[in-house]
């Protein structure tokens, strides 16, 4: 996918389950680690003391188990921008191409005094809008 952002993160041990492939569980935690990756790259501010995101709702849809070691390849893309939030698609990929999983992410960006929405911070609406499929 051309307008991804894509980071890649290899697993760790502790990343595994009982079945020796990577838990359910975990795959929100490396979405959450390449949100987090993509928000810190943008150069402006996307959390401060006045405002910060929240996740409203998250779907993954889990294809195929992920064994260890793998090194694996985050993409993120803007679903649906609007004027609060942001719906962030993700696939999560090995190293072959294979898809484990997709789905979206809903961030909100909350008043962090008042915990009610509040505008898009620009910088964050202007990266959503180069990722846009």
């Amino acid at each position: 996918m051309s307008n991804a952002f894509v980071i890649p993160i290899e697993l760790r041990w502790r990343d595994l389950d009982a079945f020796n492939h990577l838990n359910n569980a975990t795959y929100l935690s490396l979405l959450e680690e390449a949100r987090i990756r993509w928000f810190a790259q943008l150069g402006e501010p996307w959390v401060t003391e006045e405002f910060a995101p929240v996740v409203a709702s998250s779907t993954l849809n889990y294809r195929a188990p992920v064994n260890y070691p793998a090194t694996l390849q985050i993409e993120l893309f803007s679903e649906r921008i609007g004027e609060t939030s942001v719906v962030i698609g993700h696939r999560i990929k090995g190293e072959d191409g294979r898809v484990h999983c997709d789905g979206n992410v809903v961030a909100v960006w909350i008043n962090v005094k008042s915990g009610k929405p509040r505008a898009l911070p620009e910088g964050v609406r202007r990266a959503a809008e180069r990722l846009v499929g």
